[in-house]
């Protein structure tokens, strides 16, 4: 077994590397780029070195520099991990060639899988299912405009050097087809530096399900199950699961015969993923080839009780594979979900900055955390801003979604935004719950996902208020010597008369006011013309328990000087500032006559110039931030007075890059 092990990565993925190379014993070789030098995965490593700038360009996709780390420590093996370098022909022959093993594929490997087009071809070849499409290298415009035609819409345009959904653009008729062609290879070229595009025919309200599979160098390919990806955002996924509620056993036997035929087909070594289009009376085609280890393993290795890191460090090293097909079982069913920092309320903006504050449920055997970051750490612009991967197991579907939904009501984040909420609501919604959901379901439904300007009711709000008074006459705010003197209450106890409290809560720009009378559990409260009365309130660790209007709840909450964070009876989570008691107002909205940069990134087109007349809500720029495009739009109809940013300019964050004509 090796002894030295690079990893050429960052975040999670390479904490997770790093953690099964240290109990197989094998030294770890960590690289790293000015933003990550006090990131995690450096300070797991048994050594880390520098590689470059912040940007992955300056660094992370620095084969050459990766390489003269890997010499000059005397690695005997580089492990990729996923996305940067994990799918480059040319890095893993370099690698090859340099004497160092590339834990992976074959270069030969990579690279006929590398392209979509030439991988159907191939497919075809081996009898494996495909969607009907266009697949050729002539790239003119107008020429695959016909080809679409005769395809036939809805159809899909994907970049044929892509992966993970970026680029792909579905298009419902001919006059569609030149715009979205247009983004399409906008993208490509920037993500991929290949703007060639093949087309699909779209297979309507698909499911997503890929198979795991592994090959050896001594003739064996064999597949560990499925894992059902349907529930996706804009091609993302967001959650995981095996096995799929969806497939029947001669479905699953069937697809993971394919799975296998089509690894053999370009004698796979290591870890990889197969990918298929399901259609909804089970149908399925090949969509692609991942030849890397997926976000999503976790939810394989908990069914089946493996490590495939350490699977690929082994068939690296020349062993054969531990199971046979008949040897692989499944048993119980794991989930998988990505906690971000992004905003879905704000279309799902990426977020960057410290993590004050990073509350996740303890591990056991029932409950997985995959992470990159620690509480105090910064989520940065310049790379995916997954902050964890929360994964659970269970013995079935059922209580696999009960664990999940206890474990992210754990969950706590202060700092950047999260999408919490969202996994909240998307783990308790119908369409998952019944595993009726289809790849496009989320964006054609997002609405039913955000929470977007609703207010929690007035019994949310007589609970958040209860935790919060409760908290306050525990931890009274008056030090004294004395811990029994009166001036060390906080339960408004006043001579002659029931003291009133008013508690102020809010959410965004909405206040509360909640009037309260009473203590020690008991209270009267009042919010407008609503009145409540609190009986038997009990705060223990996390929970809340009391009767509002003699009606008993237990309530998962959490409550502090600043905020209260609660769950109500339906599951939704809710986090309430405390604010003063007293005249508070809104910061006023400015911007009406400017658009700022939301965050900081690169402006990829510029669709507007000064002295333009704009509607409101019409696109202006287009700018490219973490991993994603945002179109920057009109706030109002009005007359551009000046545009400040061009096409290729990095921003900051805040910077005003257009105005209008006051």
């Amino acid at each position: 077994m090796f002894e030295r092990v690079l990893i050429a990565n960052r975040g999670e993925i390479a904490c997770r590397v790093i953690r099964t190379c240290r109990r197989m014993g094998i030294h770890t070789i960590a690289v790293y780029s000015t933003a990550d030098a006090d990131a995690q995965h450096v300070r797991l490593a048994d050594e880390a070195w520098p590689i470059g700038g912040a940007p992955p360009a300056e660094s992370y996709l620095r084969g050459d520099a990766i390489l003269d780390v890997a010499r000059r420590t005397g690695a005997q093996a580089v492990h990729p991990g996923y996305g940067f370098l994990s799918e480059n022909t040319t890095f893993a022959r370099t690698c090859v060639d340099a004497g160092i093993v590339f834990i992976g594929p074959d270069p030969e490997s990579i690279e006929a899988m590398g392209s979509k087009a030439a991988a159907k071809h191939l497919m075809a070849k081996h009898d494996v299912p495909l969607v009907p499409g266009y697949d050729g290298d002539n790239q003119d415009n107008a020429f695959l405009a016909r080809q679409a035609h005769e395809v036939g819409y809805p159809l899909i345009i994907k970049p044929s050097a892509g992966g993970g959904g970026k680029g792909m653009q579905i298009v419902r008729s001919d006059d569609e087809f030149p715009q979205a062609l247009e983004t399409a290879q906008r993208v490509a070229k920037a993500a991929f530096g290949d703007a060639s595009m093949l087309l699909e025919r779209y297979v309507e309200h698909p499911r997503h399900i890929e198979f795991q599979i592994f090959g050896d160098r001594h003739g064996h390919v064999i597949h560990l199950g499925e894992r059902e990806c349907s529930s996706q955002r804009r091609y993302q996924k967001v959650l995981e699961e095996t096995p799929s509620p969806f497939l029947n056993p001669e479905r699953r036997a069937a697809m993971g015969a394919a799975a296998v035929a089509a690894a053999r087909a370009v004698n796979y070594v290591g870890a990889g993923t197969v990918e298929f289009i399901v259609g909804q009376e089970g149908d399925f085609h090949f969509m692609e080839m991942n030849t890397r280890l997926q976000v999503e393993h976790p939810v394989t290795e908990l069914t089946h009780d493996i490590d495939l890191v350490e699977w690929q460090l082994r068939i690296a090293d020349g062993e054969p594979l531990p199971l046979t097909q008949e040897q692989v079982v499944s048993r119980g069913h794991a989930i998988e979900v990505r906690i971000y920092a992004e905003d879905p309320e704000q279309n799902f903006l990426p977020g960057s900055g410290k993590l004050q504050t990073l509350r996740l449920p303890p591990t056991s055997a029932h409950l997985r955390l995959d992470g990159g970051v620690v509480e105090g750490d910064t989520v940065t612009i310049f790379y995916d801003p997954m902050i964890a991967k929360l994964i659970v197991w269970d013995a079935n579907r059922v209580q696999a979604l009960q664990r999940m939904r206890n474990a992210l009501a754990q969950c706590e984040i202060e700092g950047p935004k999260s999408n919490i909420a969202f996994l909240e609501r998307l783990v308790r919604h119908p369409a998952v719950v019944e595993a009726r959901i289809d790849s496009g379901y989320l964006d054609r439904h997002l609405d039913e996902f955000v929470t977007g300007t609703h207010e929690p009711d007035a019994r949310t709000l007589f609970a958040a208020a209860t935790a919060a008074l409760l908290h306050d006459e525990t931890c009274p705010h008056v030090s004294a010597a004395d811990p029994h003197s009166p001036w060390a209450a906080s339960d408004a106890w006043r001579i002659g008369r029931n003291g009133k409290r008013v508690l102020a809560l809010a959410r965004g720009e909405a206040r509360f006011e909640i009037e309260a009378w009473g203590h020690a559990g008991h209270y009267t409260m009042r919010l407008g013309d609503t009145d409540c009365d609190v009986q038997g309130a009990l705060l223990g660790e996390d929970v809340l328990n009391a009767r509002f209007d003699g009606e008993g709840e237990r309530l998962t909450l959490r409550v502090d000087d600043k905020r209260v964070l609660l769950h109500d009876a339906e599951g939704q989570r809710w986090r309430l500032n405390r604010v003063p008691a007293y005249a508070w107002h809104a910061e006023d909205e400015t911007g009406g006559n400017q658009v700022l940069a939301p965050m900081p990134g690169r402006i990829v087109v510029v669709k507007a110039k000064p002295g333009d007349i704009v509607e409101r809500g019409q696109d202006l720029l287009v700018m490219e931030a973490m991993k994603m495009e945002l179109a920057l739009k009109a706030p109002r109809a009005g007359t551009l007075a000046d545009i400040t940013a061009a096409q290729g300019d990095f921003v900051e964050a805040d910077t005003i890059l257009v105005r209008f004509v006051e």
